[in-house]
């Protein structure tokens, strides 16, 4: 599921090359792409949720690479024609516009995939199997998710730096072509090859939604409310019962329903602290490249912290089973989010040395080193959904979850205009890191809610009366 990616960088690249002096076509494909995955996320999962699997591939693959088949053909457009935007500026908004929908289709369509392989057909596939399958299965998938993000901008610029712009742009297009058929055969054979998968889809088909159960109590309780008043004619009932069935029929709206079955789940705090985790600018997006670039650090230098930092996040999913194994998933994560929150301090003692050639390079270091807990944390937060959250719900509380870290996404370029000086970078970096403390404690109050502890005590007392018995023996 990481072609997409390449899409995505093209543009942004192409973007550059179009309009070098501004970063307002990058900006505004950013926010496309998270307001369109904040509105329409929950809608998305509930869709997920009602349909069977083979619908939801050929939808999900075919809408995917279509869009991004013409994203492909609008940027080659715009390339050919370098001078659209001062010869036909209506031909050439026009273009951008048809980029960004098409860009916005193809995240809710690859979002709809995620939600159906990530939070569905893994934990299908692992009914039945040992708790270490879902964990492998985890950390296979993300490992694949982050090489690939890893791959795309290397592929793509080896075709920028040996062809040419415009090749990078067919290749896009031409990918999305071919593999949208590799891509559904390959899915379509692990369905067809695993009976759980065709019993799960059938469960779904037949299994009544939620709001029809809602519908169903809604119109009994109007029954009953009718009844009554046929005996009772006291207008503070009459009034009751009407405040009544107009917060009853908001809750029934699909939009509403999904928040409030995300709301009602046990795991809400976990998601809302990996969400939060998205409110940062503590990573090597355009706002930390732009900065770091002002202050003068090679692009190269840059690219090869950006390596390292897609490296350690490829270990994470490496050390997490080891990890899981022998603390279980809910102490993984929160070992996973403090240890995140050390290595950023690195990023806050940056700021302190602002003035030193040193400051950037903690900033970097802080940033890659914190993706092992980060990407840790990701997928303990994953999996704690996808054991507590009850089979009729995962695919709207998945398409919740995206929604509300879009969200946090959006809050973060929102935070970025208000403060848009580099000079201004290090109270961005303190506001980041305050957010992650908040997180951290969220997930920390979780965990006490449910073992009324945090740490074993108990298990370090013989560790302690060794440690005793030897500074005695030595003294």
């Amino acid at each position: 599921m990481g072609c997409q990616n390449v899409g995505i960088l093209c543009w942004f690249i192409h973007d550059k090359n179009l309009w070098p002096d501004s970063l307002l076509f990058a900006a505004t494909y950013g926010v496309v792409e998270s307001a369109s995955t904040a509105l329409f996320g929950p809608l998305v999962g509930q869709w997920v949720d009602k349909l069977s699997y083979v619908k939801i591939l050929r939808l999900w693959l075919v809408t995917q690479n279509l869009s991004f088949m013409i994203a492909g053909g609008t940027v080659m457009g715009l390339l050919i024609y370098p001078d659209l935007k001062l010869t036909n500026f209506s031909a050439f908004v026009s273009l951008i516009i048809l980029t960004n929908i098409s860009g916005a289709l193809g995240v809710l369509s690859t979002l709809a995939g995620t939600i159906l392989v990530e939070r569905d057909w893994v934990v299908v596939i692992s009914e039945g199997h040992s708790p270490k399958v879902l964990t492998n299965m985890n950390s296979i998938i993300r490992r694949i998710d982050l090489f690939s993000k890893l791959c795309a901008p290397v592929v793509t610029g080896f075709i920028i730096s040996f062809v040419s712009l415009k090749a990078s742009a067919l290749t896009l297009a031409l990918w999305n072509t071919i593999s949208v058929w590799l891509e559904y055969w390959l899915f379509i054979s692990v369905f067809n090859g695993i009976p759980a998968l065709g019993e799960s889809s059938q469960r779904k088909i037949t299994r009544p939604s939620q709001s029809d159960l809602e519908g169903i109590g809604a119109s009994t309780s109007q029954e009953r409310s009718s009844l009554l008043s046929k005996d009772e004619n006291d207008s503070d009932f009459a009034k009751e019962s009407w405040i009544t069935r107009v917060i009853k029929m908001v809750s029934m709206m699909p939009y509403v329903n999904a928040w409030s079955v995300y709301l009602q789940q046990d795991v809400v705090l976990p998601g809302v602290s990996l969400a939060l985790l998205f409110f940062t600018v503590l990573s090597f997006g355009t706002l930390m490249t732009a900065t770091l670039e002002w202050e003068g650090i090679p692009v190269y230098t840059i690219g090869i912290a950006r390596g390292i930092s897609a490296a350690i996040g490829i270990t994470a999913t490496i050390v997490y089973p080891i990890l899981q194994s022998h603390i279980l998933t809910l102490r993984t994560g929160l070992w996973s989010i403090w240890s995140q929150w050390t290595f950023l301090l690195l990023c806050v003692a940056s700021i302190w040395i602002h003035k030193s050639l040193w400051s950037p390079y903690m900033l970097m270091a802080g940033v890659a080193t914190s993706r092992l807990g980060l990407w840790m944390f990701d997928l303990a937060v994953i999996q704690q959904m996808q054991d507590q959250v009850p089979e009729s719900d995962r695919c709207v509380v998945g398409g919740v979850q995206n929604s509300l870290q879009s969200i946090m996404d959006l809050l973060g370029y929102v935070m970025g205009l208000i403060i848009s000086n580099p000079q201004e970078f290090w109270k961005l970096t303190l506001v980041s890191f305050a957010v992650v403390t908040l997180a951290a404690l969220l997930y920390t109050l979780h965990l006490y809610r449910i073992r009324k502890h945090l740490l074993h005590f108990e298990k370090l007392t013989p560790f302690l009366k060794c440690f005793t018995g030897s500074q005695s023996k030595n003294s």
